[in-house]
């Protein structure tokens, strides 16, 4: 058993290395400068974000460092609102592959979401380092707290994910529906307010969104007592757990229907 285990494996990893491989070439290798986009829109928002704050005069009435601010905010919405855009409609165009007979349409989703989630990481953590080299901000108060957040924000992008790609198999309105539904929940997600300098009435309403509590636990994680973050790290589990379930039955759902081409 240990044997057929250790195989299975390893097939699995090969095939997820092959598709992860096809996704860099085909996502950076043809478009603009490529892998370097992901460190260029965060950095062009963070900027824009403290150019407002600085003629505005904002950044004096808050003690929270407004590029950090704007970073911890941003690349969170970046992380979970991405892995869904690159999941939904995946399956079409990679039909052809599912004639291999270890090519399965999980395989699809993860090569993605792994894609995704490297690379938001990576822009992330690089942003921190150059601007903290250049004095612009300091480091997290608690890295642990920080990776944690990021861990959960990620597993809410990726039920997510599994949930809209699979359903959008069935459905072309999935893809139409998600577009204004990211744009519409941006401002909704806890990237640019805190949810204490909401009233209350406002905060139980903000905290419906399971992604705010990552959002704000992150936040708590960097500034630490330089704020009063308010999350309930149960209860957004328990919404990243039912997505996850529910994007995998459904993705065993459709794996009858689906047909290479």
């Amino acid at each position: 058993m240990a044997g057929s285990f250790a195989e299975s494996w390893t097939i699995q990893r090969r095939v997820l290395g092959a598709l992860l491989m096809r996704e860099v070439l085909t996502r950076y290798g043809r478009h603009n400068i490529g892998f370097l986009w992901l460190f260029a829109e965060p950095m062009i928002f963070t900027l824009g974000v403290t150019a407002l704050w600085s003629i505005a005069k904002l950044d004096q009435y808050s003690a929270i460092p407004i590029v950090a601010f704007a970073i911890t905010g941003y690349s969170s919405v970046l992380l979970w609102r991405n892995m869904p855009a690159r999941c939904i409609s995946a399956i079409e165009p990679n039909l052809p592959l599912l004639y291999h007979r270890n090519v399965k349409i999980i395989d699809v989703f993860l090569a993605r979401l792994v894609l995704e989630v490297a690379g938001t990481t990576m822009s992330f953590v690089g942003l921190v380092l150059l601007f903290w080299g250049v004095e612009w901000l300091g480091p997290p108060e608690d890295v642990v707290k920080v990776a944690s957040a990021w861990l959960m924000l990620a597993w809410f992008g990726a039920g997510l994910a599994l949930f809209l790609g699979a359903l959008s198999w069935s459905s072309e309105l999935v893809d139409k529906l998600w577009h204004p539904a990211a744009y519409i929940l941006f401002p909704l997600s806890g990237a640019a307010f805190l949810v204490d300098s909401l009233p209350p009435a406002a905060q139980e309403a903000i905290l419906l969104f399971p992604m705010v509590h990552g959002v704000e636990f992150l936040r708590e994680g960097y500034f630490g007592s330089s704020i009063n973050a308010r999350y309930d790290l149960a209860y957004m589990a328990a919404w990243n757990a039912g997505l996850t379930i529910a994007g995998l039955l459904r993705v065993r759902a459709i794996s009858g229907e689906v047909r290479p081409e």
